[in-house]
């Protein structure tokens, strides 16, 4: 597989987890109020842990695939509409896997808001940059609907594992 189908199929992967949270807090009622919950008083709220998650892809479609597209900057009003957004950018991913995306070795130089300057190849951006900033959003965003009261584990962090499952050599 190239780096481009390994990040679409994790992308696909990972925003359906995060379909699958926000659509499981819908089912249990929080209420679009838990958007506004922190682990910390210095950290993201839950909305804006969606939001960078999401914007996380949307920056690796527009640096690597030639996709152009604003980020997400309005915070989202309602776990409906995360939903949405989330669909949303799953099907955009979807057809990000049958463009053109640049070689792996080429270069991505990109700025962070704070001035720190990275210069990396598509494929050291796409591993030890976007994934793993990806992972941590949607990791947070687990922590906080599981600490406010919604009923998860694992497996809902990982539901996309439920296709390789199998009952048990006897």
């Amino acid at each position: 597989m190239s780096y481009s189908q390994d990040a679409c199929a994790t992308f696909s992967n990972m925003l359906g987890t995060l379909d699958h949270l926000a659509g499981k807090a819908e089912q249990a009622a929080l209420g679009d109020d838990i958007l506004a919950a922190k682990l910390a008083e210095d950290m993201f709220p839950l909305e804006t842990q969606f939001r960078i998650a999401i914007n996380q892809v949307i920056l690796a479609l527009v640096r690597t695939c030639g996709i152009e597209m604003p980020l997400d900057e309005t915070p989202y009003g309602s776990l409906g509409e995360v939903r949405e957004r989330l669909g949303a950018l799953r099907k955009l991913v979807e057809d990000a896997g049958q463009r053109g995306w640049i070689a792996v070795e080429s270069e991505v130089d990109f700025t962070l808001p704070n001035a720190m300057r990275f210069v990396m190849s598509a494929g050291d951006y796409l591993r030890d940059w976007t994934l793993p900033n990806f992972y941590f959003h949607t990791a947070m965003a687990y922590a906080l609907l599981r600490r406010d009261g919604l009923q998860i584990g694992k497996a809902d962090f990982l539901p996309h594992m439920m296709r390789y499952a199998r009952a048990p050599e006897s």
